[in-house]
């Protein structure tokens, strides 16, 4: 099937609507809400067709590992209907597809229209149509019925949402009753030495990465800041805990690079 023959499936878009004008960071930069916003949006935009490429060269492929990993504690059933948060180019709602039934779904959720686009294209590419949907929607305020999903995942995708707290909370409604979040998100290193190497790779290489391949090397300076902007494990757990998630717990990855976060909704 061409990607020119598969029916395109409508966009649910959402807006904030009401909020008072505030600022917030921007990696290290101080910038009024609604200009992370944009920026937030030109960042993905510019680097979504060599996304994939440039999270294998940056973590010399580790990160399929930890996807795999956070995937592996959904404990998916077949008959799941799952939502993948800032899902992107779909390399976890892949995965996530694997090990559903003829009955479960998947539905694939970006703000970012280019990155949803590659997402699809490459389900398409490999065949894969059913059982998969597309929504183009943002995580503070999901375009979803409450109680709708067995499972959510958001992979290093909190850390470039405006305000968290409504993101968790909006997660939290949208879960049934018995289910978990899975969060898999940059962390603090927490083995002394290694977070003095980590530091220079990342300002150091990263961004000379995405200048070479990606020609964009300040989407990749953004990256690096993003991750030293985001909140520590014990942090993120609080503030999951005081969106309404219980039992929550988290499991350092690579010494604390990354780390997953579990919260249920009971």
């Amino acid at each position: 099937m061409k990607k020119s023959d598969l029916k395109q499936v409508p966009l649910a878009t959402t807006s904030i609507l009401g909020q008072s004008p505030k600022t917030t960071h921007f990696g290290y930069e101080q910038v009024a809400t609604e200009e992370k916003v944009r920026r937030v949006a030109d960042v993905f935009s510019s680097v979504a067709s060599e996304y994939d490429l440039m999270n294998d060269i940056m973590s010399l492929g580790v990160h399929r590992i930890w996807k795999r990993q956070a995937v592996h504690l959904c404990a998916i059933r077949k008959n799941f209907h799952v939502l993948d948060l800032a899902g992107g180019t779909g390399d976890l709602a892949r995965l996530i597809h694997k090990q559903l039934g003829d009955d479960g779904r998947v539905t694939l959720c970006d703000i970012n229209a280019s990155m949803l686009s590659e997402g699809r294209n490459r389900f398409i590419d490999k065949g894969i149509i059913k059982g998969i949907d597309y929504v183009q929607g943002n995580a503070e305020v999901l375009p979803f019925e409450d109680n709708s999903f067995d499972c959510m995942t958001i992979a290093f995708g909190l850390r470039n949402v405006t305000d968290k707290d409504a993101a968790l909370r909006s997660m939290y409604s949208k879960l049934k009753y018995g289910s978990q979040l899975i969060i898999l998100e940059f962390s603090k290193i927490v083995i002394p030495v290694l977070d003095k190497i980590y530091d220079e790779y990342s300002f150091k290489l990263i961004p000379m990465f995405g200048k070479a391949v990606a020609n964009d090397e300040a989407s990749y300076q953004y990256l690096v800041e993003s991750i030293r902007m985001h909140p520590n494990q014990e942090t993120l757990s609080t503030m999951m805990e005081n969106a309404g998630f219980e039992k929550v717990q988290h499991h350092n990855l690579s010494g604390g690079i990354v780390a997953i976060h579990r919260g249920y909704k009971i």
